[in-house]
């Protein structure tokens, strides 16, 4: 934490105790740090993952159709194995999809092995009937490996499937099953890459959020530092010069630093927790005070000549941000003698007639501004002045 954090920290007023604050709520729904809450909706893709075990059937009554009953338990508990291993391990994948807890010790490698000796450990009770679990080792194989491997194991399914019927003589019976292993391969290999797409989306989509929300705290924080410090320092200034010649009124402006500085550390900490939201009618009045504090001139009268009512309360946050970057480069940047503002219902105009915009480069702030009214759907129009002194600023929403 650095030295400014804890000036802010030890500025700004103390969080309630935990005691009497209400547990926080992570996006589970559920009290944060609490690991054990769950989608209660994850059952039921275990159940749409089971469904599919249904045309274990096939093998399921080759099994039944064998003359041993010896060979029927040893055959009825290997597929009763192989679902279990299956289920399990889908599950499994889920989770670690998902980002919940698996346990270091299960490796979806060892689960696809397993799956695989099953099936094999199959072939000697119902023949070639044990091709009809080459559609759930391939489907598993394809969300639990890398990307070639899982295709390369689709391949050697597919292969299998036909070449081996190919070889006994019997792929008359078993050509149409070899279309159906290699549609399920084709549609479950679709599947991953869409979904490998889909998390590098998301990937993409966090970062690009991370990177937009440094630029709103940035202008955020160069809003708020530029216009509060500029105004301090001001102020500063005019209380050293009054200071011997009526003391009174420099004690009054001290006490007007400090609470201004106060004010500031409470909006840079709002700011930092995305909280701070400007209005309108208090930058009036703090640009009134910044424009007194410089010695220039304005419209914006203590009694309030200015409507903020005219301004359509959707625009009216931007308009606020707009206004106090305008006015802290007035009193930094101009050296104008006078600076008026105009309201409109969808517009701000800030005018002064100071040195102008030729040939000066536009600051940080300026574009942080024209980035802050683009995202709010509007334009921002700066140039010099019409009759070549001044700047006039023009906003539309």
């Amino acid at each position: 934490m650095t030295q400014a954090e804890r000036d802010v920290r030890r500025a700004a007023p103390a969080d309630p105790p935990a005691s009497t604050t209400s547990p926080t709520v992570t996006d589970a729904g559920g009290p944060a740090g609490d690991d054990t809450v769950r989608n209660p909706w994850e059952r039921f893709g275990v159940v749409m993952r089971s469904v599919w075990l249904v045309f274990l059937i096939y093998p399921l009554l080759a099994v039944l159709g064998v003359g041993s009953w010896m060979a029927k338990a040893y055959g009825v508990l290997l597929i009763a194995a192989f679902v279990v291993v299956y289920v399990f391990g889908m599950e499994r994948l889920d989770a670690r999809q998902e980002r919940r807890y698996v346990p270091a010790s299960w490796s979806p490698t060892r689960s696809l092995v397993l799956l695989t000796l099953l099936a094999l450990a199959e072939a000697p009770v119902i023949g070639l009937d044990a091709l009809g679990f080459a559609p759930f080792v391939l489907s598993f194989a394809m969300f639990a490996l890398p990307v070639r491997w899982a295709f390369a194991v689709c391949g050697v399914c597919v292969a299998v499937v036909l070449l081996l019927p190919l070889a006994l003589g019997r792929l008359e019976q078993w050509w149409s099953f070899g279309v159906v292993v290699l549609s399920v391969g084709v549609a479950v290999g679709l599947v991953r890459v869409a979904t490998e797409a889909g998390e590098r989306f998301e990937q993409v989509r966090d970062r690009l959020a991370v990177v937009a929300e440094r630029e709103r705290v940035a202008r955020d924080v160069h809003d708020v530092l530029g216009h509060s410090l500029t105004v301090v320092t001001l102020k500063a200034e005019l209380a050293e010069r009054l200071v011997d010649r009526d003391p009174e009124r420099a004690r009054a402006e001290l006490v007007e630093i400090q609470t201004l500085t106060r004010q500031a550390l409470a909006e840079i900490r709002e700011t930092v927790g995305g909280l701070r939201a400007a209005r309108l009618d208090h930058e009036l009045d703090s640009a009134r005070s910044a424009l007194a504090a410089a010695g220039i001139a304005s419209n914006l009268a203590a009694d309030g000549a200015l409507d903020v009512g005219v301004v359509d309360p959707r625009h009216r946050m931007v308009l606020a941000w707009v206004l106090r970057e305008a006015v802290t480069n007035v009193v930094r940047h101009s050296d104008a003698d006078r600076c008026d503002v105009e309201l409109g219902t969808a517009r701000l105009v800030v005018t002064d007639d100071g040195r102008g915009v030729e040939g000066r480069p536009e600051g940080n702030g300026i574009r942080g501004l024209r980035e802050r009214v683009a995202a709010a759907g509007g334009t921002v129009s700066l140039q010099t002045g019409r009759d070549g002194h001044g700047t006039v600023l023009e906003v539309t929403m």
